[in-house]
């Protein structure tokens, strides 16, 4: 079982990225799978999921309107679209997988994760 996340990266305040995350040795399909970040310093935090039926959470209203997240079930791959980035967003982002729920920000009910991304917003 593999989470593999890709695309972070050093960007200006104001700019745009997009994250993946492949994923490998299960049925992605069944899964909801999210995507929480950890700044330095803090807590990881819950940000965003998206369910095996496309029902989107977000755990934060700072995020509305500026992250997207949408998965591709041919292949394996969920995206997290941001835009607007704030120094803020300055984290390690991590996606995860949950066979049990079709919403979760509790990081004890994910099954899998990836090793994480990291995202640098300059002012």
């Amino acid at each position: 079982v593999q989470l593999v996340e890709s695309g972070g990266g050093l960007v200006q305040a104001g700019g745009s990225l997009r994250l993946s995350c492949t994923a490998s040795g299960f049925t992605f399909d069944d899964y909801t799978i999210g995507w929480f970040r950890q700044a330095p310093g803090k807590e990881r935090e819950f940000v965003v999921s998206i369910s095996w039926s496309g029902i989107t959470t977000y755990g934060q209203d700072s995020v509305k309107g500026r992250f997207t997240i949408s998965r591709d079930n041919a292949k394996n791959t969920l995206y997290l679209q941001i835009n607007s980035l704030k120094p803020e967003d300055t984290a390690v982002y991590y996606c995860a997988a949950d066979l049990h729920h079709s919403y979760s920000d509790y990081e004890h009910e994910y099954d899998y994760w990836g090793q994480g991304t990291q995202v640098t917003v300059s002012s």
